[in-house]
């Protein structure tokens, strides 16, 4: 079976994933395509044979398309996401499943009430190597009980566009997800603690920034954001337990983080670092749908992603520990 996908966003991760689903990844094609730049989703629609439509209700809709890929920008992602539960089709939308707590659980209220799961949200870490070996080595107890986990989250610079809030709903929170998957856990409170700010930010934007993160159980999750660093794409997670400890392998040494021209071992950009996760969760978002599964991150993840992410903007703004407000989990979702 070829899974015939339809393409919603085709900028700079919409386009990889047209690469990768029309010729890395087995059993699938792309069929229909749409952007707002109707002349780049026209130009990618010709490269692989699909057809480039007006809008992307049409993409929805389409008898050529079985499954939908969305890859807008997250304002956008509710009302498209709902517009597949709402036919019946199989969606992966690129996170944030939505801005807001509410349009998550108006979507988790219509994929319950569609009776099965169609919703994928795009959360590559989990996919990737070095993290699934971190999940295996906590799951089979290897450190011990998990006490605490230091993570950041290094880019090279921010678009001008980029607000003091932003780097809590579009980077942290993959360490959000990723430190839930991890330890298996919803989180409870977010504290935002000021620190100096980088000459190198634009004087509207508070960067670096660190969050504390916290567990029922009393985990703390300390996450370092720094979307200016100048270097390089760094991420990094250390997992401490009781009995020892766990992480990603750590850059090859000093001398090589202090310049782009000189970062041996740092990835310049996400694409690079997270370039086999993504292949790898897309080929398996379409092996599942192959068997009429979807079984990647939820559209509960997604919803607990978000309300964790709003939680860390509510602390920015009043530079207090701010609690997160979860509705009890579904059975649908266990």
């Amino acid at each position: 079976m070829t899974v015939r996908v339809g393409v919603i966003g085709t900028g700079s991760i919409g386009s990889d994933h047209v690469r990768r689903l029309s010729s890395e990844v087995d059993g699938s094609t792309v069929t229909a395509l749409y952007d707002i730049d109707i002349e780049r989703a026209s130009s990618i629609a010709t490269s692989v044979g699909a057809v480039a439509f007006d809008g992307p209700i049409d993409v929805i809709k389409s008898s050529l398309v079985d499954a939908v890929l969305i890859a807008t920008p997250g304002e956008t992602h509710a009302e498209l996401t709902r517009a597949c539960i709402e036919i019946g089709k199989p969606v992966f939308c690129e996170k944030p499943l939505a801005p807001t707590t509410e349009e998550c659980l108006d979507i988790l209220k219509a994929e319950m009430a569609f009776g099965s799961r169609l919703v994928q949200v795009g959360f590559m870490r989990r996919y990737d190597r070095a993290y699934q070996s971190m999940k295996k080595a906590i799951d089979d107890n290897d450190i011990g009980d998990v006490l605490l986990l230091h993570c950041l989250h290094r880019n090279v610079s921010s678009p001008s566009t980029y607000t003091s809030s932003m780097p809590f709903t579009d980077s942290v929170i993959h360490e959000i997800d990723t430190s839930r998957w991890l330890v298996g856990e919803e989180l409870v409170a977010a504290t935002v603690v000021g620190v100096k700010k980088s000459s190198y930010a634009p004087e509207h934007l508070l960067d670096p920034q660190l969050v504390l993160l916290e567990c029922a159980s009393g985990i703390v999750i300390d996450v370092e954001v720094f979307v200016n660093c100048q270097y390089g794409y760094d991420v990094r997670c250390e997992v401490v337990g009781e009995l020892g400890v766990v992480s990603l392998d750590p850059p090859q040494s000093t001398a090589t983080m202090m310049t782009r021209d000189h970062a041996g071992g740092v990835p310049p950009d996400w694409k690079v670092r997270f370039g086999d996760a993504y292949l790898v969760e897309l080929q398996d978002w379409i092996d599942g749908l192959g068997q009429g599964v979807v079984a990647g991150p939820s559209s509960w993840d997604g919803y607990c992603a978000t309300a964790v992410s709003q939680c860390c903007v509510r602390s920015l703004g009043s530079g207090h520990r701010e609690t997160v407000d979860l509705i009890d989990r579904p059975a649908f979702y266990i």
